[in-house]
């Protein structure tokens, strides 16, 4: 009781205006009732009223009473009594949130158990999962820096990525952190945030990075965290093969960590600093500004909506009306029921009254019923201009309705896309002249399988932005698909030039056989000719594959079992490709298209040797997201060395 007496009040307090005409209407039936017959004036009150009583029965009085208690009612109910709250939606948070990781040979230092890089991986995972919402994304750096993991919500997602790091998998050795705080800041700036934090996991910096590393913080605009990893004592850097790793004079290599640098760094950033410890303080104090940030947003929000909170008991108020409406069936009362049915319609249009209820649709009508049911209710269409009716029925996941509807060829583009119809979607985003435009006309032509149009566009979108790095991922891969693809024609090209030659053989004179045997044997002899031509190139290629592998190893001294690794993927790789050009080959050969779908039963025992090869190379294939992390970087950074000017980076 005490709950309902001091959280009473009315949400929308402003219609009890509405009860002035009920007032002035009062007064005025009291002052007009007294001269309500001429007579009144004349005959004495004590008789006029036996006098005119007949008359004043056969007159039907109006029923003021009812109407006024009506519009009471319903004024009452358009105010919004309430008095309890309603549950809150979940928070969510408008920050974004980046970690930066420090990948340089120094984080194999041993001054702390087991050494640095593994226990700065196990904090950033702690670190991920201690964020818990909001969107997160990974960054990794050593000679240059790399987004491992674009800003996503699935935390699990960066904590599967972070064991897989390592410095020998990074294409450029060093360090140079200012590259990876720019990368963390553009991945935040793209994503539109306004405000951010950037979780910095290091072990330290030179004295010449500092200035500009405490420069370019002074000037973001999101708050720069860092936790220290290591000791100001060192020690040396102890490899994967085991070894100590020397400088070019033959000395030990011992790294240490000057704390009052990065306490700098840290402090020009507006964050929090911390160094290595055994429990979870460390990450409490990196996220101390976050969870401030944070709480004070959830006020400013819970202020805000505070109008929308309360669960209002106006729409009960009108169940007292019912009565009142059955009376108004009486002749000459009929008016009161549409006064009461006006009342209801515009309680409703200013936003209150009991929810919408939506009906269950079967699972095997479901995708017919919400693509035909219209999202937009009618008394809500007047209200909404075409964008917005568009983006109604696009979140309802409404898309071929919304493509119609929306006049914005962006949101027109992006319904065609994922309504699957990647024409009209072409055409709309054609009449963008912007990059967004730009790569999604390529990801567009790259569904409708036009490889060289998307990969033209693509181009288009890196020489306006070389930073933009889903079309540089995108031209890639679609450069790497045709390529697969060129060679898989050229294959099959060769393989119907073979068949045909057997076939012309085969169809010969007798006469002619000796001739046709010479021949052959002169086309196998120049084909092997040909083969051995070719495999001194491949081992060429090797050879300069494994001359730069080779350099790079000089440069960061990575261990042999990892080279050995290397070369052992490659040559699964090599079998896996020589296999399957074998099974493509055999599937050429065959005259009839059906034999392509034979049954195991129908296949012949070379075919099921064949198969059975290509099950086991399919298992020896290991799965290793750290080779593929790997690639992926080795590409990125031979496009950047055309392209950037060179860095103030440490030699590890």
């Amino acid at each position: 009781m005490d709950t309902l007496i001091n959280n009473f009040h009315f949400l929308r307090p402003e219609w009890f205006w509405a009860l002035i005409p009920v007032a002035i209407a009062y007064v005025w039936l009291k002052v007009s009732g007294r001269t309500f017959s001429g007579w009144q004036s004349v005959i004495p009150p004590h008789l006029y009223q036996h006098m005119v009583k007949g008359k004043l029965e056969s007159n039907s009085k109006p029923p003021f009473g009812l109407l006024a208690f009506a519009w009471v009612v319903t004024t009452f109910a358009l105010a919004g009594p309430t008095w309890e709250r309603l549950p809150q939606p979940v928070y969510q948070i408008k920050q974004g949130h980046v970690v930066v990781i420090d990948m340089s040979l120094s984080m194999r230092a041993t001054d702390v158990t087991p050494d640095r890089l593994t226990r700065a991986k196990y904090k950033a995972i702690d670190l991920v999962n201690a964020i818990g919402e909001g969107e997160m994304g990974l960054v990794a750096y050593a000679g240059d820096s790399f987004v491992i993991s674009p800003l996503t919500q699935d935390a699990s997602n960066i904590t599967t990525l972070l064991p897989s790091l390592s410095p020998e998998i990074m294409p450029v050795p060093g360090s140079d952190p200012l590259l990876g705080i720019e990368s963390a800041a553009t991945l935040l700036t793209n994503a539109g945030y306004q405000k951010g934090n950037i979780y910095w996991i290091t072990d330290g910096i030179e004295i010449e990075q500092q200035s500009e590393l405490q420069e370019y913080v002074t000037g973001l605009p999101f708050t720069v965290n860092l936790l220290a990893v290591g000791t100001a004592e060192g020690a040396p850097i102890r490899q994967v093969n085991g070894e100590l790793l020397k400088s070019n004079t033959g000395a030990i290599v011992v790294p240490t960590m000057n704390p009052s640098r990065l306490r700098g760094i840290a402090s020009s950033g507006s964050g929090q600093f911390s160094t290595l410890t055994p429990d979870d303080s460390d990450i409490n104090s990196l996220l101390r500004s976050s969870l401030l940030d944070r709480e004070n947003e959830q006020n400013e929000t819970e202020d805000n909506n505070q109008g929308d909170a309360w669960e209002e008991v106006g729409p009960y108020l009108l169940l007292i009306l019912l009565p009142i409406v059955a009376y108004g069936f009486r002749k000459g009362l009929v008016f009161s029921l549409a006064f009461v049915v006006n009342a209801s319609i515009l309680f409703s249009f200013i936003g209150g009254g009991i929810p919408h209820a939506h009906a269950q649709v079967s699972a095997n009508n479901n995708a017919e019923q919400v693509a035909s049911s219209p999202v937009v209710s009618m008394w809500k269409k007047p209200f909404l201009n075409r964008d917005q009716e568009g983006l109604e029925n696009y979140d309802a996941e409404n898309y071929s309705t919304a493509a119609s509807t929306f006049d914005d060829p962006a949101w027109q583009g992006s319904a065609h896309y994922r309504a699957g119809d990647y024409e009209a979607a072409l055409n709309a985003y054609s009449q963008l002249d912007t990059i967004d435009g730009l790569y999604n006309q390529g990801n567009a032509l790259a569904q409708l399988g036009q490889f060289e149009e998307a990969i033209e566009r693509y181009q288009e979108v890196l020489e306006l932005d070389n930073n933009h790095q889903d079309a540089a991922a995108n031209k890639a891969l679609l450069e790497q698909l045709q390529s697969e693809q060129d060679n898989q024609n050229q294959d099959s090209g060769e393989n119907s030039e073979q068949q045909n030659q057997d076939s012309d053989n085969n169809q010969s004179d007798e006469s002619n056989s000796d001739s046709q045997q010479e021949q052959s044997s002169e086309n196998n002899d120049s084909q092997s000719d040909n083969s051995q031509v070719q495999q001194p190139e491949s081992e060429s290629q090797n050879d300069s594959e494994q001359n730069q592998n080779n350099e790079q190893s000089e440069q960061s001294q990575p261990s042999q079992s990892e080279e050995d690794s290397q070369q052992g993927e490659s040559e699964q790789e090599q079998e896996q490709a020589q296999s399957q050009n074998e099974e493509d080959n055999e599937d050429n050969v065959e005259e009839q298209p059906a034999s392509a779908q034979a049954s195991p039963e129908e296949l012949t025992d070379e075919q099921r040797e064949q198969q059975q090869r290509m099950e086991n190379l399919m298992r020896r294939v290991p799965d290793d997201p750290a080779f593929l992390l790997k690639r992926k970087m080795q590409l990125e950074a031979q496009k950047r060395q055309r392209q950037r000017m060179p860095a103030n980076r440490s030699e590890w």
